[in-house]
């Protein structure tokens, strides 16, 4: 048996909420949104904690403009940086910009290292930014962390709603808890909804969130983020989740 595995819960016992934000496929905003919340519930004077978990595309630290210069502290493990009032964990830590093509066994490896060597500090909420679908890396995120609960982002666009319904359904079969489904970048009131599209789960439906176009010019800059009309919606959610 991998001895890391008895450190994880260690690692993670004094946390009080971790909600994955996950979703069938890329392109739905679910970094800028794993993101943005983690900004979001730290403004209400919570401790948070976010952790990248898309260990072939970390895109967190862009978002947020984050410089992987920075290196966790070593105690005991490592302590992670503090960046906008959140406490930030990350491959490209240690990667920097270089890919990590990571295949199979690799994947799990790596995410039973990160899980095992993090020291999280006390924390009201941990949010983890994970990889599009419901392959290797979500279900080790389910075996690993027994308290997990996923929140489900998708847009109106029909391949994402069927993406988002093959998650839910693993889920359900899991009997994985799901905080919600967030239904991001709405265009309009003429299309399909995620509400509609997927009421036959017994789940929380957050948004619509409407298309920000003024999102992108503000990416890079963890202060301008939560200025964006983006980010007011999502607060909303934030506060729901926070309670």
């Amino acid at each position: 048996m991998d001895p890391r595995l008895s450190v994880i819960d260690k690692r993670l016992e004094n946390i009080g909420r971790i909600i994955a934000v996950s979703g069938g496929k890329g392109g739905i905003g679910k970094s800028v949104t794993a993101s943005t919340l983690a900004l979001l519930l730290a403004k209400q004077g919570l401790a948070v904690g976010l952790l990248d978990m898309d260990l072939c595309g970390p895109s967190d630290h862009v978002i947020l403009g984050i410089p992987t210069g920075a290196y966790p502290e070593e105690d005991k493990g490592l302590i992670p940086p503090e960046a906008h009032g959140v406490r930030f964990m990350s491959i490209t830590y240690f990667a920097g910009q270089n890919p990590v093509p990571l295949r199979g066994q690799e994947v799990s490896n790596a995410i039973i290292e990160m899980l095992a060597i993090t020291r999280w500090p006390d924390l009201d909420c941990l949010i983890i930014d994970m990889p599009p679908g419901t392959g290797d890396p979500a279900l080790d995120v389910i075996r690993f962390i027994k308290p997990v609960e996923f929140l489900v982002v998708t847009t109106q666009s029909r391949v994402a709603l069927a993406m988002a319904e093959k998650e839910l359904s693993v889920l359900q079969e899991l009997k994985v808890k799901v905080a919600g489904v967030l239904e991001n970048l709405r265009l309009n009131d003429q299309g399909l909804s995620a509400d509609k599209e997927l009421s036959r789960f017994p789940v929380t439906f957050f948004g619509p969130i409407t298309y920000d176009p003024s999102l992108e010019a503000a990416l890079g800059d963890g202060e301008k983020l939560l200025q964006t009309g983006f980010a007011a919606q999502l607060a909303e959610v934030a506060k729901k989740l926070g309670k």
